[in-house]
């Protein structure tokens, strides 16, 4: 018999993680930290084993001794793992990939196709280059069918669930539009999220003093001043169209 310890208490963006996650079944944890997410879902009983993977051995390690007090050595596995790599097919039924660069993720997700085609659902976060990345799962055959932005310790993150599917929004909108909901989440900006709406009114206000700064010097700017001005004004008009549908 498993020996149960004090519960996991998770940061809120780990929290959210786990509630988006469906029941059931084996999680693979890509870039796992410390395992608390791990040891959290299966203490808690939302999944029925995981397999906790990072690239680094420090965090791993510390991950292997975090399962080892839990435990929970006969149910959650630790593998070093660069991505996918040492991933074997059947072995999870859902992915969580949080915590690093939209262009890293992209390519854990790349880098083994069948790998990737293993998995039901996916909870990713990627922590930048969050456009592209939307953009990307649009252009690749992923559907984001749930979106969450969290507010925790001054930094916004925006987790979201994926799963394998067609359907898009690339028909379904304006060009402008599409690029509002790559920017920002189309999930997001239908339910009107009043963090999303926070963030926002974040950015106007930082690149509305940017905007006022080069409007201001317009008439000493440079060659390179005035392409940024522009791209400015056309970021300021996106931005503006998302407040908009949020508000």
């Amino acid at each position: 018999m498993i020996k149960q310890k004090k519960p996991v208490v998770l940061s809120k963006r780990l929290g959210v993680i786990a509630e988006m996650l469906s029941p059931g079944g084996r999680v693979v944890d890509v870039g796992c930290d410390h395992g608390f997410l791990d040891i959290y879902l299966v203490q808690t009983g939302k999944v029925a084993g995981a397999l906790a993977m990072d690239v680094r051995k420090g965090p791993l390690s510390a991950a292997s001794e975090h399962v080892r007090e839990a435990g929970f050595e006969g149910v959650i596995e630790t593998r070093l793992s660069d991505g996918l790599e040492a991933y074997h097919l059947r072995e999870g039924d859902k992915l969580v990939c949080a915590g690093m660069g939209g262009k890293l993720m992209q390519r854990i997700l790349t880098a083994y196709p069948e790998k990737t085609a293993d998995f039901g659902e996916m909870i990713l976060q990627p922590q930048s280059e969050l456009r592209e990345f939307r953009a990307f799962l649009r252009d690749n055959g992923f559907q984001v069918t749930e979106e969450r932005a969290i507010l925790e310790d001054g930094k916004f993150y925006f987790p979201m669930k994926v799963v394998r599917g067609d359907k898009g929004i690339s028909l379904e909108c304006s060009d402008r539009d599409l690029e509002v909901y790559d920017r920002y989440g189309e999930k997001l900006i239908q339910s009107k999220d009043p963090v999303l709406l926070q963030f926002l009114i974040g950015q106007e206000r930082i690149l509305g003093g940017v905007r006022e700064g080069l409007i201001g010097n317009a008439s000493q700017l440079s060659e390179d001043g005035k392409n940024r001005l522009l791209e400015v004004e056309n970021e300021w008009e996106i931005l503006q169209r998302a407040i908009s549908l949020v508000k």
